[in-house]
């Protein structure tokens, strides 16, 4: 069995694979202060929560966009499995050209989304990750990495109104019942999610607008189901798709 782990500047999921299917993931806080030890106990925990034995684990791999935490998770894999695991990042081949003017800006999470959203749908793709940052991705139907655009979250937005403001109050991100707001929360709540509607559907409007063939547009990430649910122009939600682009780098360098 493989643990596939996806470092995120929020929160990191990891996900247990037998052969190709996903039997068991979790969420945990990426936090920089806790040590590999206090992360292999969460891990332990969740191993046997989902039945899942430590000696049957044959494989690690790892993406992160926060450098601090990588080596934790390193060790994490060396002291408690005896064997390295495999990190997402140069020498590791991906079977996608990167067409950034450099490819090593490109965020691991990035690229291992699009090639998991090639390889499922084998045509045009347009992925658009709603996590910390909202991010979206342009893959040609030649399979290669075109680029994408990147904007503030919908938890950056909301907390930055409310930081940089001296009335307006810190809210959940919640969809309103409708966009005209009767409060101060309901206010900022239509301003953020509808925003964003209006934002996501902009941008991928004109990024199929530089891509050739019909493109297949995927949303994921933590707000990704609520967005797929009011947006028409989104064709499918995957849940685990960096999970899953991950199980599949590990066979391919395996």
């Amino acid at each position: 069995m493989l643990i596939t782990v996806d470092i995120g500047n929020t929160n990191t999921a990891i996900g247990v694979f037998r052969e190709e299917s996903l039997i068991a993931q979790w969420r945990v806080s990426s936090d920089r202060d806790k040590t590999s030890d206090e992360y292999a106990v969460l891990l332990m925990n969740f191993l046997t929560m989902a039945s899942v034995a430590k000696e049957g684990i044959r494989g690690m791999i790892i993406s992160s966009v926060v450098p601090p935490l990588t080596p934790v998770f390193q060790q994490l894999c060396r002291r408690h499995f005896r064997f390295k695991p495999m990190v997402v990042g140069p020498g590791l081949k991906t079977g996608m050209p990167i067409l950034y003017e450099n490819p090593h800006e490109v965020g691991a999470d990035r690229i291992v989304a699009s090639v998991a959203a090639y390889v499922k749908y084998t045509r045009p793709v347009i992925i658009c990750d709603f996590g910390t940052a909202t991010t979206f991705d342009a893959v040609s139907g030649k399979g290669e990495y075109m680029g994408g655009a990147i904007a503030p979250g919908f938890k950056i937005a909301a907390e930055a109104l409310y930081l940089r403001t001296a009335k307006l109050p810190h809210v959940e991100i919640l969809k309103p019942e409708g966009i005209i707001g009767k409060t101060t929360v309901t206010s900022i709540q239509s301003g953020i999610y509808y925003g964003y509607i209006g934002l996501v559907t902009h941008i991928i409007q004109e990024m199929k607008k530089e891509m050739e063939g019909p493109v297949v547009v995927v949303s994921t990430g933590g707000f990704g189901e609520e967005v797929f649910n009011d947006i028409d122009i989104i064709d499918y939600y995957e849940p685990s798709l960096i999970l899953d682009g991950l199980a599949f780098l590990f066979r391919k360098n395996s």
